[in-house]
């Protein structure tokens, strides 16, 4: 998949260049063209096998800038392919995949994850990608901002940032109308033009991801070079573990501007494995509650979250959950609470979920809450899209939000004060604060119901007597 897409943002800047003049940096040198996918899949078994073997993977491995988590991770690649003839039904069924089409490629990852005998273990569920735009489009993250997740997994946070940013910093006549080479489809190309001032900082110090899992951290690499930032900062991290923060970056070394994150749910940690810093907060062993206070403890004073987290989390009733919602309210700025609905994960996971938006430092005057009723999607094992959709309404609402004219409670929208959540015992479900609408039910008067059930046993009669006639 990764050659494929090589070839076809290859293919994309060799279009740009024709029609606009500008150059771009070749990912093939001009003796190399043999090695792009366009060219190899057409060989024969026999020939593609050693050329894909020896040669495509070697230049991987040698076009990876140097020193990159990118060169890191792609240092040992090799071809597992031994049979040519699996190769070749590989390639050809690779070469079938809609990989132009929308973002197909989150959608293969998560697909793929589903098959795995380990999946749900580590609580490794692929976010939606229309659920990772909403939050960073609840952010609005500039292009100075330095980037983290703490369980970053494929960079699904990462990569939406910098499609967010390319769309928000590109001026109206630099967005290309461009023709999908393989489908013919029209889709506007967004050059980021406004962005020259902050391409290094884009390409080696705004994003910072952080996983267990380095085959997660070798696809994210992969995602983001091929999203043009080439140099990230994607490495094997456990961050729950003691020491993390000594070993920020140098961009975040007083925190990161904002913090991006799905961690982990379903999980729990010895008190021996977890930063002492963490627990001093929060004493706990649950793995959601350790990354929100992992992820407090990332942000810089002012800095911004928008964290997925399971709904225990918003009103269990332990003393550890109490805490920490506590913290978040009367410590920090809680900003909003977005509460989902229980499908969004399915067919992996079908735990009901919302979102935290937060900022680090201050004190909590009121908070957002919005009830997603409907994501654009069935809520079913299928996910298929339908008309129902909440979002475009919840980031609208979000944008021109007011305190003080957001009070309706029937509405999916409102505000609620923030001494109304401490006298709740810090209870953050949408359902403690949110009012139902009954509308009253009218019935005919029973006299009337009578007389027509009297007719209708009235009809039964002399229809048994009709039927009876007819049998003599």
């Amino acid at each position: 998949m990764y050659s494929r897409l090589l070839d076809i943002n290859e293919a994309r800047d060799e279009n740009r260049q024709k029609r606009t003049g500008k150059a771009f940096t070749p990912r093939f040198k001009e003796d190399d063209h043999h090695l792009r996918w366009s060219q190899f899949r057409h060989l024969g078994a026999d020939q593609m096998l050693p050329l894909v073997r020896d040669e495509v993977f070697l230049h991987f491995r040698s076009t990876a800038p140097s020193g990159t988590a990118f060169a890191e991770f792609m240092k040992d690649a090799q071809l597992m392919i031994q049979k040519p003839a699996l190769l070749v039904k590989a390639v050809n069924m690779i070469h079938d995949l809609p990989l132009t089409e929308g973002n197909t490629k989150g959608d293969l990852y998560e697909y793929l994850l589903s098959k795995l005998t380990t999946a749900g273990i580590n609580g490794q569920f692929g976010t939606p990608r229309h659920i990772i735009r909403l939050m960073v489009d609840m952010l609005d993250p500039k292009p100075t901002d330095v980037i983290g997740d703490p369980a970053c997994g494929t960079g699904g946070f990462l990569v939406s940032v910098i499609q967010y940013l390319l769309e928000a910093f590109t001026s109206p006549e630099s967005v290309i109308a461009e023709t999908d080479p393989e489908t013919g489809s029209v889709q506007n190309i967004y050059t980021g033009d406004l962005l020259e001032q902050h391409r290094e900082h884009i390409r080696s110090g705004m994003f910072h991801g952080f996983d267990f899992d380095a085959t997660m951290l070798c696809i994210a690499a992969m995602n983001l070079m091929l999203h043009g930032v080439d140099d990230p900062d994607i490495h094997y991290q456990d961050t729950l573990s003691a020491g993390f923060s000594d070993r920020f970056p140098k961009q975040a070394s007083d925190g990161f501007d904002v913090v991006l994150a799905n961690p982990p749910f379903k999980g729990s940690l010895d008190f021996e494995d977890v930063d002492t810093g963490l627990l001093r907060q929060v004493k706990t062993k649950k793995t959601e509650l350790l990354f929100l206070l992992l992820i407090l403890r990332m942000l810089k004073i002012g800095g911004r979250s928008s964290t997925i987290v399971p709904d225990g989390v918003l009103f269990g009733s332990s003393g550890a959950h109490q805490q920490l919602r506590q913290l978040l309210v009367d410590r920090n700025q809680l900003e909003a609470v977005i509460s989902l609905p229980s499908g969004v994960f399915k067919p992996y996971a079908s735990e009901s979920t919302g979102i935290l938006v937060f900022a680090k430092g201050g004190c909590t005057d009121n908070v957002f809450f919005y009830d997603v009723k409907a994501d654009g999607r069935s809520l079913d094992d299928k996910r298929e899209p339908v008309k129902e959709n909440d979002l475009p309404d919840c980031i609208e609402r979000w944008r021109f939000r007011d305190p003080a004219k957001d009070t309706d409670r029937t509405a999916n929208a409102f505000f609620v004060p923030a001494d109304e959540i401490r006298a709740a015992s810090f209870d953050l479900s949408v359902s403690r604060y949110k009012k139902s609408v009954y509308e009253e039910e009218k019935y005919d008067p029973p006299q009337v119901i009578l007389e027509r059930m009297k007719n209708i046993n009235h009809e039964i009669t002399n229809d048994l007597a009709e039927l009876g006639g007819m049998f003599g």
